[in-house]
């Protein structure tokens, strides 16, 4: 299985970074951010686009991949959502898709999500619920606040929150907060970030603390 999302989530990589959206001469950014921890690697790849200038479809994805430092560790985790958007009115919109990860595998996903961008705010909110047959449902916030400080040289922060819940046993099932502080200078973003996270009903919990690199292709 986990063979298979490896496989899944590169391709899936390859095909977003390749992506290319007819007429449309400034597309959004697709920023990569890599985060060396003291005890985790962190990989995270967004994307969100329009299908075309004018079109109220469109396709997002916050992919990310966390790995300990050791070899074939049972902790590595990869999560590939893939969702088609269509907006009702001026940023809230509707999405189907999919999550796929290397823990539970395939679950079809339907919700709202609201999006507000400007040049210096970036705020994007999902509430989804996953057609699993499990009656569970997820929260996700991505906040980023990126004011100028000069003509090339920008503050960047960023709040990013997941929480899943499942319904029908009332129990936490996975939850995390990443933190991210630091400077933005043309298409490079680095500085100093925090991942905390939660896994299970226990919610075991995981920190994760290091420099953060991101390019926005």
């Amino acid at each position: 299985m986990n063979q298979n999302i490896l496989t899944l989530a590169l391709f899936s990589l390859i095909l977003t970074l390749s992506f290319k959206i007819k007429g449309q001469t400034n597309p959004p950014p697709i920023p990569v951010e890599i985060m060396l921890g003291h005890n985790r690697y962190f990989f995270q790849m967004v994307m969100k686009r329009q299908f075309t200038p004018e079109s109220k479809f469109g396709f997002f994805t916050v992919t990310t991949f966390t790995s300990t430092y050791e070899e074939n560790s049972p902790e590595n985790r990869i999560t590939v959502p893939v969702q088609i958007d269509y907006e009702l009115y001026k940023g809230f919109s509707v999405f189907v898709g999919t999550r796929i990860n290397s823990f539970a595998g395939f679950t079809p996903i339907v919700g709202p999500k609201h999006s507000f961008i400007t040049r210096n705010i970036l705020a994007i909110t999902l509430l989804s619920y996953y057609a699993n047959g499990n009656n569970e449902g997820q929260v996700l916030g991505l906040y980023e606040f990126k004011p100028k400080l000069g003509d090339k040289l920008s503050l960047y922060t960023r709040i990013q929150f997941m929480y899943i819940r499942n319904f029908e046993e009332n129990r936490h099932n996975r939850s995390y907060l990443y933190l991210r502080a630091g400077l933005k200078l043309g298409k490079w973003n680095f500085g100093m970030g925090a991942n905390f996270d939660r896994f299970g009903p226990q919610k075991e919990f995981v920190e994760n603390y290091g420099p953060f690199l991101r390019y926005d292709f």
